[in-house]
């Protein structure tokens, strides 16, 4: 960043409640000057946007866009599910998981200008919340799921595979969507949550006056329905309970999956 730093950039969020984009915009156009900058976003408009910038932001909309082997997840963050059922809103979402798609996650910043005059019209707090770009290795697959509600993307699930189909990717996607996952393995759990898990169900076992000749079994089998409830390749598959997704999944493996569901 010529003329400023990216501490710059926060100091000057932290003073007047903009944006990071807003921002960063700000110190460029005024070569770095921390009190001109301010001066600016005020004669921008902005100002009024910063006192709004307190309100909770928990509504919103999802979208998923695709770009050959790529696909992106973007949330575009409101106030209030009015303006995110908007057809502007829905339009401004689906158009930056476009870009982000096709050029890169930064293409974002692109429509900084866009996303300020919506909020100056509608007079909300709408910011960009998770950007996300997966893409597909070579002989893998990458597919997504989107879950709508009035007409606005609520739930979101992009999943990347080693190996399979497009076909099997969604089926995986739209199952992540309603069992909500952490990790995918459950090596891929950090060691101080089973820790503190293990620890807990044996407590629980003990307070319930279980001999301590089954506390093992009875602890591993509380760990095992603890596991299911985090680890996607646990987990039975939501439209077949007898097999689970690592049965379903075969020799292919899904190295990645991002989820947004607005309302989190």
């Amino acid at each position: 960043m010529a003329g400023f730093t990216a501490k710059d950039v926060q100091t000057l969020r932290q003073s007047t409640g903009v944006g990071m984009l807003d921002a960063k915009r700000a110190l460029e156009e005024n070569d770095g000057d921390f009190d001109r900058s301010v001066v600016w976003l005020r004669e921008q408009g902005l100002a009024s946007q910063a006192k709004r910038a307190d309100r909770e932001a928990s509504e919103g909309a999802v979208a998923i866009g695709r770009s050959g082997n790529v696909a992106s997840v973007v949330q575009l963050r409101s106030e209030t599910d009015f303006v995110a059922k908007s057809d502007e809103f829905k339009a401004m979402v689906t158009e930056l998981a476009d870009v982000v798609a096709t050029d890169g996650e930064s293409a974002i910043e692109a429509k900084a200008d866009a996303i300020d005059d919506m909020k100056t019209r509608l007079k909300e707090n709408i910011s960009v919340g998770t950007v996300a770009r997966l893409e597909a290795p070579d002989g893998g697959a990458i597919d997504g799921y989107l879950h709508l509600q009035a007409g606005r993307g609520v739930n979101a699930v992009v999943v990347v595979l080693d190996g399979g189909t497009e076909a099997l990717a969604h089926d995986i996607a739209a199952h992540i969507a309603f069992a909500r996952p952490t990790y995918i393995r459950r090596e891929d759990v950090p060691e101080h949550e089973v820790a503190a898990e293990r620890e807990t169900v044996e407590k629980i076992a003990r307070n319930e006056g279980k001999p301590d000749a089954a506390l093992p079994k009875i602890i591993e089998g509380r760990l095992g329905g603890w596991f299911k409830e985090r680890v996607l390749n646990d987990q039975a598959y939501i439209k077949d309970e007898k097999q689970t997704i690592a049965k379903l999944l075969g020799p292919v493996s899904v190295t990645r999956f991002v989820q947004v569901v607005i309302g989190d």
